[in-house]
């Protein structure tokens, strides 16, 4: 298996302290490398005053973290697509991938939040959700163009590259691959990714659409939420839309990611009492927008009965505890849905440094050595 690391910075009153929770997170990816993790992932979210999402660019955050490291790979989960000039996310998404030594892994999403989304691009207004899509998907086929590293052009319904009548006449400049007339038809993007043709790319899934459509197109899918009984049911519809569209038989797990809540300590009281509160400080936030449908066992109706607590959760999602609870966790999610990509969430908003730091030792010293050879 494969371990990484999810990280949303997240620090509720300590909005004045951004320099140190930044430091924070260095601390924490470079103990991951030299743990062994694969890969880290660093999220978007803006405007977020209540310091519970605090990192708007997850492509910044990527670049300090691969050059105070070596090895470990630098993801996105995720890079919101369509919040972004897709030209631009081309450009720095590449530029990442050359500083890096080609160690990205490209994570796109579509957002969530209308605050979000209405302050920096209305066309991705969530309550749209058809044209959100489509926002989306034509800023991923743009992305595709552009890191190929031929020229090209793209008219779509949002966007039109190169724009249409703008001339170009430089004797330093050969004009025969991209101009007509005197004016730029095709365009050339660079510098384009280390990695050819591109970095890897995922994206954050959960519905039936959106994991049919991740599998057909040979992007790689990100779970969160679901119980491994409900997560089953969705590994089994990414494997065989992706054994269709691919021509070979993918293995169940195989192309999938899975983040999960992670807490590490040496008694199941501890490792509740030190992690309940900032773990319970994320779920009431993002539940309150998505709800608990996610959080029910395949076949399980959602009732009034259902309430959000930790007791709730643990059951169901939740690796906290032991070195050995969570080993056994680790092993039930392979055994039952073939995960073979596992990436830990253990830096919930008000989580103190010291406390994530010790369940990263834990879990690798104790939980890893279980699943990698």
């Amino acid at each position: 298996m494969r371990f990484s690391i999810f990280h949303n910075l997240g620090a509720p009153g300590r909005l004045g302290e951004y320099a140190q929770v930044m430091d924070e997170a260095r601390e924490f990816a470079i103990a991951a490398e030299k743990a062994g993790f694969w890969s880290t992932w660093y999220t978007e979210h803006h405007f977020g005053h209540e310091a519970i999402e605090i990192t708007p660019n997850p492509v910044l955050m990527g670049t300090d973290i691969a050059a105070r490291t070596e090895h470990i790979r630098i993801g996105q989960a995720a890079s919101i697509a369509t919040f972004w000039h897709p030209l631009r996310l081309a450009e720095d998404i590449a530029m990442l991938d050359q500083l890096s030594g080609g160690r990205v892994e490209v994570g796109l999403g579509r957002g969530l939040y209308g605050r979000e989304a209405l302050n920096l691009n209305a066309l991705a207004d969530p309550r749209d959700q058809e044209q959100n899509r489509a926002l989306y998907d034509e800023t991923v086929e743009i992305l595709r163009k552009a890191w190929s590293g031929e020229f090209f052009s793209h008219k779509g319904r949002f966007h039109e590259f190169p724009a249409p009548g703008v001339k170009w006449n430089h004797p330093l400049s050969p004009t025969a691959d991209y101009t007509t007339a005197g004016a730029i038809t095709k365009m050339q993007v660079t510098p384009f990714p280390l990695q050819r043709p591109h970095p890897p790319l995922w994206q954050v899934i959960d519905s039936p659409r959106s994991i049919r459509a991740a599998a057909a197109d040979g992007v790689q899918g990100m779970f969160w939420l679901p119980p491994v009984s409900a997560l089953k049911e969705r590994f089994e519809l990414y494997r065989d839309t992706a054994s269709q569209a691919s021509g070979r038989e993918y293995a169940l797990g195989e192309g999938i990611g899975l983040v999960r809540d992670v807490y590490v300590a040496d008694t199941m009281e501890q490792a509740r009492a030190e992690f309940e509160e900032a773990l319970m400080t994320t779920y009431r936030w993002i539940m309150h927008w998505r709800g608990l449908a996610n959080l029910m066992e395949a076949g399980e109706e959602l009732t009034d009965a259902h309430e959000l607590s930790f007791d709730f959760l643990h059951s169901r999602n939740l690796l906290v505890g032991t070195p050995e609870y969570v080993a056994e966790k680790v092993a039930e999610l392979r055994d039952e849905v073939g995960l073979e990509h596992l990436l830990l969430w253990t830096t919930h908003p008000g989580l103190p440094h010291r406390n994530a730091m010790r369940s990263l030792e834990l879990f690798a010293e104790k939980v890893m050595p279980e699943f990698t050879a």
